[in-house]
């Protein structure tokens, strides 16, 4: 099941009770005082792990606490402390304020660990007060109380591609034929119900992450549809691959027209990012209809057809491309052609996605 949201109370643990002891041995009737200080409270951590995918784990949950310090014992013996709460997530959870919705915690990086909570600490003893008018002193610390807090997680995946497009125009497919994902497959709209990710191999050491959203509507960023409940999970992505369905009966600029405005809705910073095209089920028209539409898609946009054929595309269909070195990011860098069930024009996409990813990166390594 993949969650992700979920509400969680969380509590360090309170630090052990000081020990009131004295010592009694043999031959010593007057021992001073030997009580023990109490253990520490443990602590609340965050640890970041990239081999878990979502928060389902936390299901069900509502209060988790660390353990308590162990109280202090006789002859200066120290109790034991108690043992922490880590909290294992996946890379890219937020943690959240849960009443006020502030940002306490980002978490983004594999093996990351973050002490969140600590936990109180022991009282001292009573040996820790002796003094030379008070040689036997019956008191000692009681520990401090944890800490707690009520948050939310919130996870937003960390890809390099995010697939948007409308319900039921092939991103399911493309991801299946371009990565490892193994979504779920059929002819009916939002066959995908939740985020997938999936590992595209360009070479044997490159490589990059594609995610796959269900399908958005208009109105989804005023929650319509299934769109806005995860369109968080493409926030994060340094690339957008907008998916157009020209066999679709909705007309394919008034697609890609409505996908641009539900993502400038939910987020300004969001519809900044670098993006292409893929027009798709070329496979489902002749040539000659195939490049009549694909003309007009283009053209549609106040742009020509042609570029230098660099990727290696099917020279029977149109296409656009921008030089990179030269991109205008108001303008996709690409539109392709492309039939993921066919074949036509996979290879030459995921080169290209690999080119504006590598794009992407470098202008990250440089800030």
């Amino acid at each position: 099941m993949f969650i992700d949201s979920v509400e969680l109370t969380v509590h360090s643990g309170k630090g052990g009770q000081g020990a009131v002891s004295f010592r009694r041995e043999k031959f010593v009737p007057k021992g001073g005082p030997d009580g023990g200080d109490g253990g520490k409270g443990g602590d609340v951590y965050f640890v970041v792990d990239k081999n878990t995918h979502t928060l389902s784990h936390y299901k069900g949950k509502r209060v988790l606490k660390a353990q308590n310090g162990r109280p202090g014992e006789g002859r200066r013996k120290h109790g034991k402390n108690g043992e922490d709460l880590v909290l294992i997530v996946p890379p890219g959870t937020q943690v959240l304020d849960a009443n006020t919705g502030e940002l306490l915690l980002d978490l983004v990086e594999d093996g990351q660990k973050v002490l969140f909570l600590e936990g109180g600490k022991g009282g001292k003893g009573n040996w820790h007060f002796r003094t030379a008018s008070n040689q036997r002193p019956t008191y000692a610390q009681p520990g401090l109380p944890g800490k707690s807090r009520h948050i939310k997680l919130e996870l937003k995946l960390i890809a390099d591609v995010g697939l948007v497009g409308f319900p039921n125009v092939g991103k399911s497919t493309l991801i299946s034929t371009l990565s490892n994902a193994k979504p779920e497959i059929a002819n009916y709209e939002f066959t995908t119900l939740t985020p997938k990710l999936g590992v595209v191999r360009v070479s044997e050491y490159e490589s990059f992450v594609m995610a796959d959203i269900p399908g958005i509507i208009g109105g989804a960023s005023e929650g319509k549809g299934l769109g806005l409940q995860f369109l968080r999970h493409i926030e994060r992505t340094k690339s957008l691959l907008y998916m157009i369905d020209i066999s679709s009966y909705r007309d394919p600029i008034a697609q890609f027209k409505t996908l641009q405005k539900e993502l400038k809705n939910f987020s300004e910073e969001l519809a900044k990012r670098d993006f292409a095209i893929a027009l798709t089920k070329i496979d489902t028209f002749d040539v000659e209809e195939a490049n009549a539409r694909i003309q007009r898609f283009i053209e549609g946009l106040g742009l020509r057809p042609g570029g230098e054929n660099r990727y290696g595309l099917d020279e029977r269909y149109l296409y656009y491309l921008q030089e990179l070195q030269n991109y205008d990011p108001i303008k996709p860098y690409f539109i392709f052609p492309i039939s993921a069930v066919a074949k036509i024009n996979i290879e030459p996409l995921k080169y290209a996605l690999y080119d504006l990813v590598k794009k992407a990166r470098d202008e990250k390594s440089r800030s």
